[in-house]
């Protein structure tokens, strides 16, 4: 009862920490909301607790109020190794205990592993150039007025001196902001009767590509003069190319778009547009300059600091309008790594948990040996009185100790087996069955194992047996 409450009030004191680990939305935007202690969740671990309270005192209450004294009187106080139902019992929780730490460490392994290749993956974009805006909509402006904003603001940067080049996008990569998504018709493509095309696009405008540095396989970049006077034009990425014009050039193609057609004119490499995580998939971008929205973002390409750069930023944007100011400034490794937080905090949660269980398996294992040295005092005393050395007590209780822990891992080598398939949407370039996670769970189980051993097997070396025999 009394570690149930305190357990409530360390929930409670920490009611809000995995409200603040989550990160914002967006850089300088905070969210503010409670975290709260749900009654009904309150209820079932209340509830969960009580029931395992009175069932783990209720067996050992009822084999008490059946032992058979007389029985007990005559018989020696057992052996290190003794195979009683309660040694058993004690035993099978140690086995659970074991088996449950392996499959929490192995799969705290494996999304180790997953996290630091997502972390070393390239997203197919320089994650080192800088990004900002200016809220419009909030200012009230209507799309004539941002429009020429935007172009002068665009034009003012891009004279920076230590600015190498700058552009504009409505979407940022690597963010919550929805692309722009509509069914397209590809001119030559003939689709499948339940098939309806639709494509993910994003507005940019010249120079976008050179800046964030996805490469142009083939065709051109979009110019300053692809605005709503020239013709509609696109560029797409490999994906969409190879599914929409297989086996042809798609320079020159066209595609239709809210009735109107494309032409492609570029053919970007693949890049990842939300996660590091996600398949290839069809994307294509289209002129800023054609389709103008209110709200866009700068990207720029410089040797200044974002703070230096902020400054800058301030200046140009009060020389157009001093009643606004320009959002913050941030790479966009900032985007790239807040959308890696769910695999963060997956390795953070599995590994907590991974933890908690392998303390758990260690004061069960040391428990159980030295509860079992404790009884088998007597045995151990007569081993030593029969020329056992110290090397051989001390292999005997670590061996039964050792014992418990493979036969503990083997169980939870088997359930991992089975359950880490089940994270295969987690992991990232990593076998659910990677040896690595396995062999790194093995090593750390086997380790504490050790440490929890070699305590009671320590004190077992230090019995006498002369005061052993004589008090048993």
């Amino acid at each position: 009862m009394i570690a149930a409450i305190g357990g409530i009030a360390v929930a409670y004191w920490a009611r809000n920490a995995l409200v603040l680990a989550f990160p914002s939305p967006a850089p300088g935007v905070v969210m503010e909301f409670a975290g709260q202690i749900d009654w009904r969740v309150l209820a079932i671990t209340i509830a969960i607790c009580v029931g395992s309270t009175l069932l783990f005192a209720l067996v050992p209450a009822i084999q008490a109020s059946h032992a058979d004294l007389s029985g007990a009187l005559k018989t020696d106080a057992g052996g290190v190794l003794a195979g009683s139902s309660r040694s058993r019992l004690r035993s099978a929780f140690v086995l659970v205990q074991v088996s449950l730490s392996f499959v929490l460490l192995a799969g705290t392994a494996l999304l180790l592993q997953s996290l630091q290749r997502i972390q070393n993956a390239s997203p197919g974009f320089s994650t080192d150039v800088l990004t900002s805006g200016v809220d419009l909509f909030s200012a009230g402006y209507k799309l004539e007025r941002a429009k020429t904003f935007h172009t002068q603001l665009l034009d003012r940067v891009r004279e920076l001196p230590s600015v190498e080049s700058a552009t504009l996008m409505r979407v940022p990569p690597f963010t919550y902001l929805p692309y722009s998504t509509e069914p397209i018709e590809v001119d030559g493509y003939q689709a499948k009767p339940d098939e309806q095309p639709t494509v993910e696009y994003d507005e940019v405008a010249e120079q976008y590509f050179a800046t964030i540095g996805i490469p142009i396989v083939a065709g051109r970049e979009f110019l300053r003069t692809d605005d709503q006077n020239a013709p509609a034009v696109a560029i797409v990425n490999e994906t969409m190319a190879a599914k929409y014009w297989p086996g042809k050039d798609p320079i020159g193609q066209r595609l239709k778009v809210k009735d109107k057609w494309l032409q492609v004119v570029g053919i970007a490499k693949n890049a990842n547009y939300e996660t590091k995580l996600e398949a290839p998939r069809s994307f294509f971008y289209v002129p800023l300059r054609q389709n103008w929205s209110v709200q866009n973002y700068l990207l720029i390409r410089t040797r200044e600091s974002a703070g230096a750069l902020l400054n800058s930023l301030v200046h140009e944007v009060h020389a157009l309008d001093p009643s606004i100011a320009p959002r913050v400034v941030y790479p966009l490794q900032q985007n790239v790594d807040r959308m890696s937080y769910t695999q963060l905090l997956s390795v953070t949660l599995v590994a907590l948990f991974g933890g908690m269980a392998l303390f758990l398996a260690a004061i069960g294992l040391y428990a159980v040996m030295s509860y079992s040295v404790s009884q088998g005092t007597r045995e151990l005393g007569l081993r030593m009185a029969l020329g056992a050395s110290m090397r051989d007590l001390l292999q005997l209780v670590l061996s039964h100790g050792l014992r418990l822990t493979i036969a503990g891992i083997v169980i939870g080598a088997v359930a991992a087996l089975l359950l880490t398939r089940l994270m295969g949407n987690l992991l990232y370039k990593v076998s659910p069955r990677d040896p690595i996670a396995f062999g790194a769970a093995l090593i750390v189980l086997i380790a504490v194992a050790l440490v929890a051993c070699f305590l009671p097997a320590r004190r077992a070396t230090r019995i006498d047996p002369v005061q052993a025999l004589r008090e048993q």
